[in-house]
């Protein structure tokens, strides 16, 4: 005669020691965004490796560096992968980010340049992202706080909940159809192709006509990046122009804190006409100060931000934007 089963019960006391011992989860999954290398890049355009490292050859160049910053890309990756905490976790692209979803309790990992940061920062809301170095020998990491030989560390403890954030102001371009687009480094306003374009821009009480190879607004993240070229290159062409002491100011003067609450825009290239002025050609937007542009470009026109043409919103004639801090920010976790 088979007995019954017996039905062990854990005492009360011993279950509320065992979930006193299991830390508590912040998040829901976590989501690493990588993207192609150098390398692999070349692989998918030209077959294999050995083609693409004849062709890199042939021209006089050194494949050996896209091969070492690959190598560099993958230990990396491999440490990352060997140090993710016990929870679910999901591997995208870059390519794909336009098109992937974040749920409100996802942790963001970045692994890759301070690009991949900027160009992730525009599809989230509040999520915190950690963005790790791999390659900090041709990295920069302006934006990548940490040393992926850290990230074991550094994820468990922002796993559950430990951690500080730097908020980072985005810009955003909102259109009169109700269309949007935010901006970590910065937003183009012009013709898709770079060619002159025509919009009336206005500020406050100041209004004007315009015709421009566009405008760039720029984040203080961004200010490092396109404006710093702008003011590098204006002050070139006056000291030449002129004969003129270097303008140190306008060359080292350029950055913006991070974290201030105000974005910077510049009139690429303006042309003076008997249609067009040229006196709002730089200047801050603010929350209270925003900057209005309206197209007078049949067909062409676009805004796109940091740099990713492809992802545009269409800027033709009657579409008015208003270009303004955004109403996000992206949570960057920091050392604490």
């Amino acid at each position: 005669m088979l007995r019954p089963a017996t039905k062990v019960l854990t005492p009360p006391i011993e279950i509320a020691n065992l979930q006193k011992t299991m830390p508590q989860l912040a998040f829901d999954k976590i989501v690493i965004v990588t993207r192609k290398t150098g390398l692999e890049e070349l692989i998918e355009r030209f077959g294999s490796e050995a083609q693409a490292k004849f062709y890199i050859e042939r021209l006089g160049d050194s494949f050996e560096s896209y091969a070492s910053s690959h190598r560099a890309f993958h230990n990396s990756l491999a440490v990352l992968n060997r140090s993710l905490p016990d929870i679910r976790c999901q591997w995208i692209d870059r390519s794909f980010l336009a098109n992937f979803l974040f749920g409100p309790k996802d942790l963001v990992v970045v692994l890759g340049q301070d690009g991949l940061v900027v160009n992730t920062a525009k599809y989230l809301a509040d999520q915190p992202l950690v963005a790790f170095n791999p390659d900090p020998v041709r990295i920069d990491g302006i934006l990548l706080p940490f040393s992926v030989d850290r990230s074991k560390d550094i994820l468990t403890k922002v796993a559950t909940g430990h951690y500080e954030i730097d908020q980072l102001t985005m810009a955003q371009a909102s259109l009169n159809n109700g269309q949007s687009i935010y901006a970590l480094n910065d937003l183009f306003i012009g013709y898709a192709t770079h060619a002159s374009a025509r919009y009336r821009i206005a500020q406050g009480e100041e209004s004007e006509q315009q015709s421009s190879s566009g405008i760039i607004v720029s984040t203080g993240a961004g200010s490092t990046g396109w404006s710093r070229s702008i003011l590098t290159g204006a002050a070139a062409i006056i000291e030449a122009v002129e004969n003129a002491q270097p303008f140190q100011k306008a060359r080292e003067n350029y950055r913006i804190d991070y974290t201030t609450q105000a974005l910077a825009y510049y009139v690429r290239e303006p042309f003076i006409s008997r249609a067009s002025q040229a006196t709002m050609v730089a200047g801050i937007i603010r929350k209270d100060m925003p900057l209005i542009v309206t197209s007078q470009m049949p067909s062409g026109g676009v805004i796109f931000s940091d740099g990713i043409e492809k992802d545009f919103l269409a800027f033709d004639s009657g579409t008015t934007a208003t270009i303004c801090v955004a109403d996000r920010h992206l949570a960057l976790v920091v050392q604490a």
